[in-house]
């Protein structure tokens, strides 16, 4: 199971948070990534992670701004997103992949959290 929160309202240039705790399997050894989502357009890759938090991949968009980190302590991964623009307004999605092999695409992933709201106003 997995729990996204954090989401909210923050101006342009501003920063957010994600949260993304997971719970009821080893998800601590899966590759974790967060995904977004606008209306009438297809979900899109924003970032992953590998199972110790040391590689970590991102969309060209969010490179530089955003970043992936994990703490399995807390089985807890987290996306500090800064710098923040009108496009990066999205529902955001946290999953699980299931494997250890990082992959950027939906099909590859498992297990999805509820998704959490993100607006940047300009």
């Amino acid at each position: 199971q997995l729990q996204a929160s954090g989401g909210g309202l923050v101006q342009a240039g501003g920063s957010l948070r994600l949260s993304c705790a997971y719970s009821g399997r080893t998800f601590s050894s899966y590759v974790m990534g967060w995904f977004r989502q606008v209306p009438g357009k297809e979900r899109e890759f924003v970032a992953a992670s590998n199972w110790n938090g040391l590689s970590t991949y991102y969309a060209d968009s969010v490179k530089g701004r955003f970043t992936i980190s994990r703490d399995n302590a807390k089985n807890t991964v987290y996306l500090q997103m800064n710098s923040l623009k009108p496009e990066d307004t999205a529902v955001y999605y946290c999953a699980a992949s299931g494997s250890t092999v990082v992959y950027t695409t939906t099909a590859r992933y498992r297990y999805w959290g509820q998704g959490t709201q993100v607006t940047v106003s300009s």
